[in-house]
């Protein structure tokens, strides 16, 4: 199941979509509460290392390799979704409700501060107080992308897993 969503995801990537909004994160989450073992940490960075191998060999304009320390960032950013979506699996209660997006925010937030990070460590900004100032203030409208971007897909695939579990009973995924 997992390796036909990385390549959906991974697609997905292609189809045109305002910036930073990608389903790469919200599948992350899901990787991590759903996922056991490191293998988890696969279905984010094979999305991007598939897509970004893709992109670059098909020069597509952002896909592919610009920058080895803000690409290094990037997926740094996107891995951390899984641990995420670990404290959401470990979370006490039944109800996901508010837990599945606060979680999303979350990834959402981790990546907008590891990725401009790495712009920063790129040599896009200078590094000092006011580098650092504007790379994080010029990054907000990206960051609000981000956060439409997670909820939303976080939303369709914990949804869609939790229909298809009640509606055709599959069995359910490893939790270990």
């Amino acid at each position: 199941m997992f390796y036909l969503m990385i390549l959906a995801v991974a697609a997905s990537r292609f189809l045109p979509h305002p910036p930073n909004v990608a389903c790469v994160a919200a599948l992350g989450l899901f990787a991590g509460s759903y996922m056991s073992g490191r293998r988890a940490y696969l279905v984010p960075i094979g999305v991007m290392a598939l897509s970004d191998i893709m992109g670059q060999m098909l020069g597509i304009p952002g896909l592919g390799f610009y920058n080895l320390a803000a690409m290094a960032m990037v997926y740094l950013g996107m891995a951390a979704s899984v641990p995420i979506g670990r404290m959401l699996r470990n979370a006490g209660g039944t109800s996901r409700l508010w837990k599945v997006p606060a979680a999303s925010v979350a990834a959402s937030t981790v990546f907008f501060v590891v990725s401009n990070f790495g712009t920063i460590l790129a040599g896009w900004y200078p590094m000092s107080v006011a580098g650092f100032t504007a790379c994080y203030i010029n990054a907000i409208p990206f960051y609000g992308f981000t956060v439409a971007g997670d909820l939303c897909f976080s939303a369709v695939i914990f949804s869609a897993y939790a229909l298809s579990q009640s509606r055709f009973r599959l069995p359910v995924l490893a939790k270990a």
